[in-house]
């Protein structure tokens, strides 16, 4: 058994190929995705607040132009003004620009709207409308249209109001006060328990496959396999040989994804802005992360093996492996629509997969205790154990794992 571990592990560590794709490229995706996201969520958040927004307004009442620049809005958007007679066919060219992203928003004030602002008295008297046209699904035009909300609608409805009433007090029946009673760590890491639970189950079942499938498979390939076998070592030793360097290896690159995953973290959440918030890890954390992921890569790794076994080349375990890859990428999907509402029952951190992803989403919102993180982690060494021992048992079968 010895080794057969020592074999394994100088396959990998002779081969500069391997080494990269178990120890340097973990690092280099999480720094590079950690470090993308983030970039480009500043950016996002940093284009939208430089650009000048293309506004138009038709029939604009008196004092609105004094009104945009008292206020600094004319500083914020180059403003256009039509009158009220503008064509059909140039209010449609405006409206296909704001479609095509060229036009943010047209605002359009009915005829006489001062007029008929002041002559309103009793119920039924005509109210004056105001009609902006904006497209929801670009950013541009969502921000211009809540910007022109608030700094000139509001400011010309507060006009309009005190010219009618003087005091504005009178308007007032109650005040509202508002306790906002929050999570502050989950607050903070919201976003993070949407995303991190999924990338980490997904990486980690990504990494060890082409390394499992590898030395199992591949070995049958090749004829290595058959060599072992037929030597005078008892099929044991190859198994948990094997199984021991493999999960070694992999708890290895884990632990390169978790470490780079820590130091990268901030790269994001700062990016993020104050969507991000400010998420930290304690010491036991770490420790708990380092053990739902270990665990994870032994159920892994002890899964792919059983896989492994019964192809007769690493082309057809890949083609094995690939559904039960599906499934993994979808398990750890489902927690990315787990993030409120009631907590999960307590027995759902007993399901493969998905219990690691529910535990690793509650640890980021700080909420891990430690019987869910003994079920999740429990179970994955447990459903471990049972499959090395199935292995054991298909490794005695001259038929599957000769290729016969």
């Amino acid at each position: 058994m010895k080794n057969i571990f020592k074999k394994e592990l100088a396959r990998v560590f002779s081969d500069k190929k391997m080494i990269f794709s178990l120890f340097v490229l973990p690092a280099v995706l999480m720094f590079g995705i950690y470090g993308l996201m983030g970039m480009l969520m500043d950016n996002m958040v940093s284009d939208i607040e430089e650009h000048v927004g293309s506004v138009y307004v038709q029939n604009a009442p008196e004092g609105f132009e004094e009104l945009a620049a008292q206020s600094g809005y004319d500083k914020l958007a180059n403003v256009t003004y039509l009158e009220a007679d503008a064509s059909a066919e140039k209010i449609a060219e405006l409206k296909d620009g704001i479609l095509n992203g060229g036009v943010d928003l047209l605002v359009t004030f009915d005829a006489q709207f001062m007029e008929k602002a002041a002559a309103y008295q009793n119920a039924g008297d005509p109210i004056p409308s105001v009609t902006m046209a904006y497209n929801s699904s670009l950013n541009y035009s969502n921000a211009a249209r809540s910007t022109f909300n608030g700094m000139m609608l509001g400011a010309l409805e507060t006009g309009l109001l005190q010219s009618r009433f003087g005091n504005l007090d009178l308007l007032t029946v109650f005040n509202t006060e508002t306790e906002v009673i929050v999570n502050e760590d989950k607050a903070n890491g919201e976003f993070l328990a949407m995303m991190l639970p999924y990338l980490i189950v997904m990486l980690l079942f990504a990494g060890s496959m082409g390394l499992v499938v590898d030395a199992i498979a591949g070995e049958k390939e090749r004829g290595t396999m058959a060599n072992m076998l037929l030597s005078p070592i008892k099929r044991s030793s190859i198994v948990f040989g094997k199984l021991f360097g493999l999960s070694v290896l992999s708890v290895m690159s884990s632990l390169v994804y978790a470490v780079s995953m820590i130091l990268a973290m901030p790269m994001m959440m700062d990016g993020m802005g104050e969507m991000g918030g400010a998420v930290s890890f304690s010491p036991l954390q770490i420790v708990e992360l380092l053990g739902i992921i270990v665990s994870l890569v032994l159920f892994n790794v002890s899964a792919l093996c059983l896989i492994s076994v019964f192809a007769k080349n690493a082309k057809e375990a890949n083609a094995y492996v690939m559904p039960l890859y599906m499934a993994v990428i979808v398990l750890g999907m489902l927690t990315m629509f787990n993030t409120g509402g009631a907590a999960p029952a307590t027995t759902s951190y007993a399901i493969p997969i998905y219990g690691s992803s529910l535990a690793i989403q509650a640890l980021v919102n700080n909420e891990l205790t430690l019987v869910q993180f003994g079920l999740s982690a429990g179970v994955n060494v447990v459903l471990m154990l049972v499959i090395v021992f199935a292995i054991s048992k298909v490794f005695n079968n001259e038929k599957v794992m000769l290729n016969a």
